[in-house]
């Protein structure tokens, strides 16, 4: 009888649709709230409001009459493909696993935006008096998490093993 392939890696996926789930939800609740460019205060330093992104970050090639969205998502769609593959083959290490779910998810939720809409629903400001972050949306956050994990993850210490830490000593 074949060996059963390890499915564990899909509880990774789950995570994935949960953060399309989110992002979409929420998404669609900022766009029944308010008209582009309409905004609430929420603190001193947040904001929310409905900005439609036709570029990629910080609204790159947003002007660029159209093409950009086709380019986007043909991109969007390879990155997802290599990002399911790196899921399946390092589910078990679970930083890098997480990282990539988030990162995974959050792409798909900027690939339906494009998809569907022709743009990226953004809502989220972050400001300091006139200086403003460019807005951005839960799939924004959820990629940003998951590749500072992913930094993290390839920057941390690292505990030797006593196997290899008794080696080192006898080679001296």
């Amino acid at each position: 009888m074949p060996e059963r392939p390890d499915a564990r890696w899909l509880r990774w996926l789950g995570l994935s649709a949960a953060v399309l789930a989110l992002d979409l939800a929420s998404k669609a609740w900022i766009a029944s709230v308010f008209d582009p460019g309409e905004g609430h205060d929420v603190t001193g330093f947040l904001r929310l409001v409905l900005v439609y992104n036709e570029g990629a970050a910080f609204s790159f090639l947003a002007d660029a009459g159209g093409w950009q969205r086709w380019l986007f998502m043909g991109l969007a769609v390879a990155i997802c493909a290599v990002l399911v593959a790196m899921l399946r083959r390092q589910h078990a290490n679970t930083l890098v696993a997480l990282a990539l779910a988030l990162v995974l998810g959050g792409a798909l939720g900027n690939l339906w935006d494009r998809a569907t809409l022709g743009h990226v629903v953004d809502f989220v400001v972050v400001h300091a008096g006139a200086h403003a972050f460019p807005a951005f949306n839960v799939a924004d956050s959820a990629i940003t998490v998951g590749v500072a994990l992913l930094l993290w993850e390839s920057i941390r210490p690292r505990a030797v093993p006593d196997a290899a830490r008794a080696s080192r000593g006898r080679d001296a």
